[in-house]
C-alpha cells in the first residue's frame, strides 16, 4: 500500500533463484511495501526463476563459506566438498526448509504472495524469458514484462535501489 504523503520509493534487482538468496529481496520488498513505500522488484537471469508458478528452490554448500547450521546446540559449517556428493543439494535443502518450517519463517511462495497484494510492481526480464526459454504461461500472473530500460525508468525515480 503505497502512502503518498510518504511519496518514498525502493526498487530492488533480484539476480539469484536459491532458496537462501529468494528471502532478502522479498523480505526487503514486503516491509518496505508494509510502510508505505513504492516497490518495484526487477527479476533477471536466475532470479527470474522466482516468478514461476511451480518453485522448487534449492540451497547449495558450493562457494558459501558462511553457510552454518544448527546442529546440537552447536552450529555446523557446511563443507564446500559436501557439494561434490550426490543429493547434498537435496540434504542442504531440506534441512533449510525443515528449518524455515519450525521456526515460522514464511515461504517463498507466502511472501512472494504478500509482496503480490502489496501492490509491490514485479518487472519479468524480457531478455531472460526468452534466453532461458519460459513462456508467460510458466509465470505468476499480473507480472510486468520489460528490459533492462524498463527497470531503469522505474530507478531513476527511487529513493532506494538494491542489487541482489
Amino acid at each position: 500500500m503505497l502512502d503518498e504523503a510518504n511519496g518514498k520509493s525502493m526498487s530492488i534487482i533480484v539476480t539469484k533463484g536459491t532458496l537462501d538468496w529468494a528471502y532478502p529481496p522479498f523480505i526487503l520488498a514486503t516491509t518496505a511495501a508494509a510502510m508505505g513505500l513504492n516497490v518495484t522488484m526487477f527479476f533477471t537471469f536466475y532470479g527470474l526463476g522466482l516468478l514461476k508458478k511451480d518453485l522448487n528452490l534449492k540451497i547449495s554448500t558450493l562457494g558459501n563459506p558462511a553457510m552454518e547450521m544448527p546442529m546440537g546446540g552447536a552450529h555446523m559449517a557446511m563443507p564446500n566438498i559436501l557439494a561434490a556428493l550426490p543429493g547434498a543439494s537435496s540434504l542442504t535443502s531440506a534441512m533449510m526448509k525443515n528449518m524455515i518450517r519450525k521456526k515460522g519463517v514464511a515461504s517463498i511462495e507466502e511472501l512472494r504472495d504478500l509482496a503480490v497484494e502489496a501492490d509491490v510492481r514485479l518487472i519479468a526480464c524480457q531478455m531472460t524469458m526468452d534466453l532461458f526459454e519460459y513462456k508467460l504461461d510458466d509465470m505468476i500472473p499480473g507480472l510486468t514484462i520489460g528490459g533492462a530500460a524498463t527497470w531503469v525508468e522505474a530507478a531513476t525515480k527511487c529513493d532506494i535501489n538494491l542489487y541482489i
